[in-house]
């Protein structure tokens, strides 16, 4: 069997919505030669709702039930780069087993990046549903900022091309690699 050289064999990203998590998650896996899981559409298959269909239909609280239940499987798994909901890593229960599973990289933008990016993809963020979506991205940004920084690595995805960002993360995940050794 073909043995291939990489850092790890199992990546978790986490973020703010609208930080590059799927993209740089597609991106990596392909770098890594890993299989790549987004988890709100691994949601959405299993459910045959769309994301926001679930928050709509069913509320948050159901969303965010299922979302653990799918954390919970996909740690049991390998060969994998998992890109995470904005809010999964605020669940201290999803946290923990990440973290214990891990390495976990939180990806970085400014609010203004996020508005940016998110605005180019209308109604596909129902817990932006605000007068005023600016604001509640920085809200929103300021109660997760902590949380978000209990991941071991930590990558700016502002102003950078997804090559970067990715060679940026496979060189922190060799560093975090041999330091766990």
């Amino acid at each position: 069997m073909l043995e291939v050289e990489r850092p790890v064999t199992w990546v978790a990203l986490t973020g703010f919505m609208g930080v590059g998590k799927s993209h740089i998650g597609r991106e990596l896996a392909r770098a890594l030669l890993l299989h790549f899981i987004d988890l709100d559409r691994y949601i959405e298959r299993q459910m045959g709702l769309s994301v926001a269909d679930i928050f709509r239909h069913l509320g948050e609280a159901t969303f965010r039930q299922l979302e653990a239940e799918a954390v919970a499987e996909l740690v049991q798994k390998d060969f994998l780069v998992l890109s995470l909901g904005g809010g999964t890593f605020v669940n201290p229960e999803n946290r923990m087993r990440l973290l214990q599973r891990g390495p976990v990289v939180a990806l970085w933008a400014s609010p203004q990046t996020i508005l940016e990016r998110i605005s180019r993809r209308p109604g596909q963020r129902p817990i932006l549903d605000a007068p005023d979506p600016f604001e509640r991205i920085q809200k929103l940004y300021a109660e997760r900022e902590g949380i978000y920084h209990q991941a071991p690595l930590h990558v700016s995805t502002d102003g950078r091309r997804p090559g970067e960002v990715v060679e940026e993360i496979i060189q922190q995940l060799w560093t975090h690699a041999k330091a766990s050794d």
